[in-house]
């Protein structure tokens, strides 16, 4: 069964930064992706940024490209990073981070996202 933990959220001010690590558990094939997701209050859940396990295709939302980075862990494979910089109020939400099998050389978002964490809240307020 595959288990996903996050941690990493936080409060900070306008302008600062966080990193998000996610770490899979229990994967069985090579060919997955790691995404990060978001819902803020009355929002839908949308897709912040994610990373595929093959190629390393990776993709930002456009609302966070040149602000977020997401990398693998180059010794823990199955972890996963999503640095956060200049961040701003309409960042703040739960992020969650989930995985999903892709098939080999596809992008990260072809994945079915199906296992999920617990969510980590990302606060943004002076």
């Amino acid at each position: 069964q595959v288990q996903v933990v996050e941690s990493g959220g936080g409060l900070v001010r306008p302008g600062g930064s966080l990193r998000l690590s996610c770490t899979v558990f229990g994967f069985t094939t090579p060919y997955y992706a790691i995404a990060w997701f978001r819902q803020a209050p009355g929002k839908d859940r949308d897709v912040v940024s994610c990373i595929s396990s093959t190629d390393g295709d990776t993709y930002y939302a456009d609302s966070v490209k040149g602000r977020f980075t997401i990398s693998r862990d180059n010794y823990k494979k199955n972890t996963v990073y999503l640095q956060m910089n200049s961040l701003k109020s309409e960042d703040m939400a739960v992020y969650y981070c989930a995985t999903g099998k892709i098939e080999y050389g596809s992008a990260c978002l072809g994945a079915h996202f199906g296992s999920w964490g617990q969510g980590t809240q990302v606060t943004v307020s002076s």
